[in-house]
């Protein structure tokens, strides 16, 4: 069986490389940062991590870590309800409750596995999930592991959010979900408009803070902080793999009563081994440098904005953004390909998206701005899209 298999399986690759859809990983032999080396040798500027403080390789977290290491192991061989939970869990869950001003917090061991759990065990086919057609893919799978009625309207078009609320009135329990900054585009969600129509037609809210989270909001509090409705969702998801230091773990943090039944039910935590100790540990020093001060904040602020301004000036179709993502609109999915590799050859680190990660037409270099950058990082950065945009005929 296998033989006929292998050669369905050799078509269908051969298809999607011949295609320009083929995705090779680059191989990393440093740590992660704004500047980092490739297996093949080439050291370079790094603009697609999402990295967005810089906490990746810090040492406040790297200290952290050791000191877990020694005091609580390497690993819990376990799951949390049988012998998995530490005090640094705990401890970790406290500090993400108060940090967005929610009643309580569950870990998982990735955002990916929050979005997954949370809707199968809150609701039923009685039910109405009203989802943004741009969410993350966890949400779109996590939505299909439930068995509540499905509704989609258009990204953040508040019209049709509306329309599609009136046609989930017959449900019992409706939920609005949505992403705080939607990672191909890098747009920020109107989070006051869907609470206030969330409000209206009598609809919960949750809100997915992966890519806003210690980006956005006065304090990086994310959306709700954005708007002004602090504790105003009733879910709240996200991950420690990104601002909050960029290792692995996720979490959900909302109404007290929520989160229990998550503990109860929700299969990826009641089966899935704890994050690790040191993670737990180095999540909290995380959340403790963003609380205490603004600088890192300020810094990442400085450089999305002095990048976003010349690049534009420069003539490139760049989406609005009021995150630190910068997608950089090239339309065709070869076109994006070459003009990262491109790139590379001139020392800038950057992966060309396209479809089916974004849809049909709308290939692009997605660019990633970090409170680790330079002045000197970003215009060289600057220049490099400048002479390859040039070369390529994107700009004049």
């Amino acid at each position: 069986m296998y033989d006929k298999f292998q050669s369905h399986l050799k078509k269908q690759l051969s298809g999607i490389e011949s295609a320009g859809l083929y995705k090779k990983e680059r191989i990393l032999t440093s740590p992660q940062g704004a500047e980092i080396t490739t297996r093949a040798g080439l050291n370079v500027l790094n603009f697609c991590a999402n990295n967005y403080l810089g906490l990746s390789n810090s040492p406040e977290l790297i200290e952290e870590s050791k000191k877990a290491l020694d005091s609580h192991g390497y690993g819990m061989s376990s799951v949390r309800f049988i012998c998995g939970t530490t005090d640094l869990h705990k401890k970790l869950e406290t500090t993400i409750s108060e940090f967005f001003g929610t009643e309580e917090t569950i870990l998982y061991a990735a955002a990916f596995d929050a979005n997954g759990g949370v809707f199968e065990p809150l609701l039923t086919n009685e039910d109405a999930i009203i989802s943004d057609s741009l969410n993350h893919a966890s949400i779109i799978d996590g939505v299909r592991l439930c068995k509540a009625k499905r509704y989609r309207y258009m990204n953040a078009d508040m019209e049709d959010l509306e329309d599609q609320l009136i046609l989930a009135q017959p449900q019992r329990y409706r939920i609005i979900v949505t992403d705080g900054v939607f990672s191909m585009d890098g747009n920020v969600t109107p989070l006051d408009k869907i609470l206030a129509l969330a409000e209206k037609y009598d609809a919960m809210v949750m809100v997915d803070e992966s890519h806003s989270a210690g980006v956005i909001g006065k304090t990086g509090r994310g959306t709700t902080e954005y708007y002004n409705v602090l504790g105003k969702a009733e879910i709240i998801t996200g991950t420690l793999g990104k601002a909050f230091g960029g290792a692995i773990g996720g979490f959900t943090t909302g109404k007290k009563e929520i989160i229990e039944m998550l503990r109860q039910r929700s299969r990826p935590y009641l089966f899935s081994n704890s994050i690790p100790p040191l993670v737990a540990a180095s999540g909290i020093k995380a959340f403790e440098l963003i609380t205490h001060s603004s600088e890192i904040l300020d810094k990442l602020r400085k450089n999305t904005s002095y990048f976003n301004e010349k690049m534009t000036r420069l003539g490139f179709n760049i989406k609005p953004t009021k995150s630190a993502i910068c997608a950089v609109m090239l339309g065709d999915a070869k076109l994006s390909q070459d003009f990262a590799a491109n790139l590379l050859d001139e020392g800038i680190y950057v992966i060309g998206f396209y479809f089916p990660v974004v849809p049909q037409g709308e290939a692009r270099i997605r660019v990633q701005l970090s409170a680790a950058h330079t002045q000197g990082h970003l215009d060289k950065a600057i220049a490099a899209f400048a002479k390859v945009g040039r070369e390529l005929g994107v700009i004049k």
